[in-house]
């Protein structure tokens, strides 16, 4: 049987993920299909992320993404898809093991092999030993519905990119879709009612005493998740290991 959803994000990497935090935050049942491990558990020590002056332990910085990704409502599952073709107004994508899930919206954020996409009337882009699949300014493919993000769209190979690459693209699911939305933006009690607005979906207003909860709890949750040493090692390149 195959599992509805309205997004189907393919790719548990940094910008697999910040496309279906979007996504998810925004209302709609969003599934990410991640095959293996991201390659940013690969890195030693990340030194070019915003926000972090002495640099982030990587593999820290996915976990806690892939956190935040299912408590806006990310459904993860464990599987490499092998292709994707259309039903209907949509898609179904069929995965390696069997599964097969349904989807009004597909993201394809994995790396490096697309060639899940062949089915569809996709641009491919051949540069050397690498593909990437042909996207607009907003991460949309020749194909309805149909989105890239991150390194499969030619984009630049770090951590930020990904991310602000992953998040645009979610984005430009959530506008073309029917999802109410206009900001993910939590303002202080007022900032729209006060000037006679209502509060614009997708906004949320707080009180001080909300906002002094939320930012105890991000203390707290911050201090725990950096108390101690990541345990897990980089992950060595694969070419590395079969020597």
């Amino acid at each position: 049987m195959a599992s509805q959803t309205s997004v189907v994000v393919v790719g548990g990497g940094v910008a697999g993920l910040s496309a279906a935090l979007f996504t998810a935050r925004a209302g709609l049942e969003t599934t990410v299909v991640s095959a293996g491990e991201s390659i940013l558990r690969r890195n030693a020590h990340l030194e070019n992320y915003p926000g972090f002056p002495a640099g982030v332990n990587p593999r820290l910085l996915l976990d806690l993404l892939e956190e935040q990704a299912g408590e806006a409502g990310v459904e993860v599952a464990d599987g490499r898809i092998q292709r994707v073709t259309r039903d209907g107004d949509g898609f179904e994508l069929l995965a390696a093991d069997g599964d097969s899930y349904e989807a009004d919206y597909v993201v394809a954020a994995s790396w490096s092999d697309a060639t899940y996409l062949e089915g569809l009337d996709v641009d491919f882009l051949d540069r050397g030993s690498k593909t990437f699949v042909g996207v607009d300014e907003f991460g949309s493919t020749s194909v309805d519905g149909l989105y890239a993000a991150g390194r499969l769209a030619e984009k630049h190979h770090q951590t930020v990119v990904a991310a602000g690459h992953g998040s645009q693209v979610g984005l430009a699911v959530v506008e073309d879709s029917d999802a109410k939305f206009y900001h993910d933006w939590t303002v202080p009690e007022g900032y729209f009612t006060e000037r006679g607005r209502e509060v614009p979906p997708g906004c949320e207003e707080i009180d001080d005493a909300e906002r002094e909860r939320r930012e105890s709890e991000s203390l707290e949750r911050m201090r725990e998740a950096f108390a101690e040493p990541h345990p897990a090692e980089p992950t060595m390149h694969p070419s590395v290991d079969e020597e």
